[in-house]
């Protein structure tokens, strides 16, 4: 069985956005996860990239990573949406999702899950790490419909304040319970939206600072 690593950041842990300072990124990287990191500009859709070396792939454009490469550094990069970490021990593959309302819709977890199975992954555990919780996202209209379409009335919420919300989480556990192969979910707490002392947020404050969630098989 393979050893493997999770982290999700938090604003104690710094600003991890993809653009910041060099030196400073890269100091900030070593301290959450020493080696070789494969970071994506993401672009909220469904493409996932294999990872075949530490490194690999890094700065490419996609939503997903996998690999069953000891010692690669999978990233993604939140400020509300959802960062899901997965791993299969047993078969030693790994990968990590940015999953927003867009990629959820594209299929980002379905791709990241069917991606894993193709290096042999068949026993899936998926970690949620913080996000924008319902209360805090306003969200309606023609858009609620459509996400509610494909995964469930259970993603319609009330903000704090009582207009309609999406439920991130929900539509999250949602496509992970579509795939079979993903035998395992737990979800970390936290809401990125109201509690500004631990997380960034882009909708609730306009934050330009990002956490980072990685994964990485132990060498």
């Amino acid at each position: 069985m393979a050893a493997v690593s999770l982290r999700f950041t938090t604003r104690a842990d710094g600003d991890l956005h993809i653009a910041g300072d060099p030196d400073h990124l890269a100091s900030r990287r070593s301290r959450v996860a020493p080696g070789r990191w494969t970071w994506l500009r993401q672009v909220h859709g469904a493409r996932v990239v294999v990872v075949d070396e530490p490194g690999g792939a890094a700065g490419e454009e996609a939503d997903a990573a996998v690999t069953a490469r000891p010692g690669a550094v999978l990233a993604v990069h939140t400020a509300d949406c959802v960062p899901v970490l997965l791993h299969d021990r047993d078969a030693g593959v790994v990968g990590a999702a940015h999953a927003g309302w867009r990629g959820l819709l594209h299929g980002v977890l379905a791709g990241t899950v069917e991606a894993m199975a193709r290096l042999g992954a068949s026993a899936i555990t998926a970690d949620v790490g913080p996000h924008i919780r319902a209360r805090c996202y306003e969200f309606g209209g023609d858009e609620l419909d459509v996400v509610a379409d494909r995964f469930g009335e259970a993603v319609r919420s009330e903000t704090a304040w009582g207009t309609p919300a999406l439920d991130l989480h929900a539509a999250v556990l949602a496509a992970l319970g579509q795939r079979p192969e993903v035998v395992a979910v737990s979800s970390r707490p936290g809401c990125t939206a109201c509690e500004p002392e631990h997380f960034f947020s882009h909708r609730a404050r306009a934050d330009s600072g990002r956490h980072a969630a990685t994964v990485v098989l132990e060498p």
